[in-house]
């Protein structure tokens, strides 16, 4: 684990950015590229390929400097070729963006929100404590469930997921590194993020649920686990809702995903609880694939992580 000089008030008072709409990231503040791509065009797609413009310029865009295999040229576009995962909330889509006649081509996970009509967002009510929206119009809403109300939750995970993920990616030496996939851009409500997984084959990364580790694997695994909840912690949050199901492993590293519920464990009463319970799921886990219990006791680790995160 990784020694640091921070103390709790520090780490709560030094260069921390909320994810709400009343202290936006900086990233969210930044102006657009010119010369947008014509809104008569953006959308028009491709009579052969289905492809469409890129919408890097329509999108705010990730932290910089932005990864090298990220294209971000204008004369890009985007093509769908099926779906990596369905979800209660959202679905995840398989683009390939590409410059026509060119080498320049990456992969990209484009993470949509449902319609308000058909999404399930279940337990939202805990994790929307301590976060914060300027209108009580606004509040009320949410908290009635109204059609304008879910809209809003759907624009809150998807905005707390993109600067989470940006958050982990600017903090650096300061708290840890944690691996998350490069957030490219957000749109609305759909997020573009990076593909992990084989680009050759447009497979994505297996699932910790799906594997069966064992041995130096499984503590390797387990290490990177711990490391990466002490960086959440240090950073004062919480994963809020983590299992084997949202971790990925890709060429032996852990990847943590799916963080539109991310916890600010001091801000929200409830943060305690969410640490134990993210806690208590994946040490499960662990001593049921044959993880030595004494590794992986659930109230030390929580405790530790607490502290870690200024709680008292």
């Amino acid at each position: 684990m990784r020694d640091h000089d921070f103390s709790a008030r520090e780490r709560h008072t030094r260069g921390k950015r909320r994810f709400d709409d009343d202290d936006e990231p900086y990233f969210l503040k930044r102006g657009r590229p010119s010369e947008p791509v014509p809104a008569d065009l953006a959308d028009d797609p491709d009579p052969d390929t289905g492809a469409v413009w890129s919408s890097w310029d329509d999108a705010v865009h990730g932290p910089q400097p932005h990864p090298a295999w990220l294209v971000t040229d204008l004369a890009a576009k985007d093509t769908e070729l099926g779906v990596l995962k369905t979800g209660k909330e959202a679905d995840v889509h398989l683009v390939r963006r590409a410059v026509p006649d060119s080498d320049r081509a990456c992969l990209l996970a484009a993470k949509r929100y449902r319609d308000p009509r058909h999404r399930l967002f279940h337990r939202d009510a805990g994790y929307l404590e301590g976060r914060r929206v300027r209108r009580s119009r606004e509040m009320r809403a949410m908290t009635g469930r109204t059609a304008f109300g879910r809209q809003m939750i759907a624009g809150q995970w998807a905005a707390a997921e993109f600067a989470a993920l940006a958050r982990l990616w600017e903090i650096g030496d300061r708290y840890g590194t944690v691996a998350v996939p490069y957030p490219v851009q957000l749109r609305g409500t759909e997020l573009m993020l990076e593909f992990v997984g084989d680009p050759d084959a447009g497979r994505a990364a297996p699932r910790l649920a799906e594997l069966r580790p064992v041995g130096a694997e499984l503590r390797d695994l387990w290490e990177q686990l711990v490391e990466a909840l002490m960086v959440l912690a240090r950073a004062g949050y919480a994963h809020g809702d983590l299992s084997p199901y949202n971790l990925l492993v890709h060429a032996g590293r852990l990847v943590l995903i799916d963080l539109p519920q991310v916890v600010d464990v001091v801000a929200n009463p409830q943060g305690r609880d969410f640490l134990a319970r993210d806690v208590r799921i994946v040490t499960t886990w662990f001593v049921a694939r044959g993880l030595p219990s004494s590794l992986a006791e659930p109230a030390a680790l929580t405790e530790l992580l607490a502290r870690e995160a200024g709680l008292r």
